[in-house]
This record gives C-alpha cells, sequence and structure tokens, in this order.
C-alpha cells in the first residue's frame, strides 16, 4: 500500500515540478554577454542610467534577489546607473511581481509602471508595493567604453 502511495505521488506531482523548477534550456552555457551601451560609460553622469537588452539568445543572471527575484534568475534587460560617480548594474525586473522597471529621470528614481512601486538610484525601495531592492547584474567593461560584458546564459538557437 505504502509503495502504491509513493508511486502514485510521485507519479502525479514530477510533472508538475517541471512548471515550478524547468530545466534549463537545451545548449544553455555561462558566460559573459557582450552588450553595446546607447551611451558610453564614460558619459552616463550621475543620477542617469542607461538601458539595455540581452541579446538574441541570451540573458543575463541575477547576483542577488528578494521578492520575486532570486539569486540566479534571469533578466533580459537591465540598466547602468552612475550614483553618485558609482557605476552599478542592475536587473530590469521589479522585485514584486517582474515588471520591467523604468528611469523616471525627473525623480530620478526607477518606477513599475504595473503596480507602483518606486526605487531610488541605488535599488533600495522607494515604495511598495516592492518590499525587497532591485537585482544587481555582474558586469565589466569591454573593448571599449560603449560596451559592457554582463555575467548570464547564452542559448543554442531554438532552443
Amino acid at each position: 500500500m505504502a509503495g502504491l502511495i509513493t508511486a502514485t505521488t510521485v507519479g502525479i506531482i514530477a510533472p508538475i515540478l517541471v512548471y515550478v523548477w524547468p530545466p534549463p534550456p537545451k545548449g544553455a552555457k555561462n558566460t559573459d554577454v557582450k552588450v553595446a551601451l546607447d551611451t558610453p560609460l564614460d558619459k552616463v553622469e550621475p543620477g542617469n542610467a542607461v538601458k539595455f537588452q540581452s541579446p538574441v539568445n541570451s540573458a543575463f543572471t541575477m547576483l542577488d534577489g528578494g521578492g520575486d527575484n532570486a539569486k540566479g534568475d534571469l533578466a533580459y534587460g537591465g540598466y547602468m546607473v552612475n550614483n553618485a560617480g558609482k557605476l552599478t548594474c542592475f536587473a530590469i525586473n521589479c522585485s514584486h511581481l517582474g515588471c520591467s522597471i523604468q528611469i523616471n529621470p525627473q525623480a530620478k528614481t526607477f518606477d513599475c509602471p504595473c503596480h507602483g512601486s518606486r526605487f531610488n538610484l541605488d535599488g533600495s525601495v522607494v515604495h511598495g508595493p516592492a518590499v525587497a531592492p532591485l537585482s544587481h547584474l555582474g558586469w565589466k567593461q569591454g573593448e571599449t567604453s560603449s560596451e559592457i560584458l554582463v555575467g548570464g546564459t547564452t542559448f543554442a538557437p531554438g532552443s
């Protein structure tokens, strides 16, 4: 009887877990993803941010998380921020439910258009419903000041 219950439970739960924790796509490779910035790093003024997207068949890996974001989750865009002379790279995902945040240049904040969360340029929460800060992305400068290498994943085409 115990064996029958166990087999039935595994047979029902295992397929559901694939949707909760899907396996990585075939051909996924952890690597630095090359990104061309619209504004060179040395031209990003303090209090400003430059938005960027992941190239086709790639994504960025979040270094930390909170709320809807978790360390190791993927982001398909980000912001390079000059906050008082310090360059920081954030995932585009709001920590509340993962909507794409927008830069608000007048208020010098990141605003979430879905539910109204607002974040400082250092990623901290100004007001919710988000309670966790924005997730960081690991990065380093590329060959020019208009290129950065962001820690992420590339996928085989069609995966």
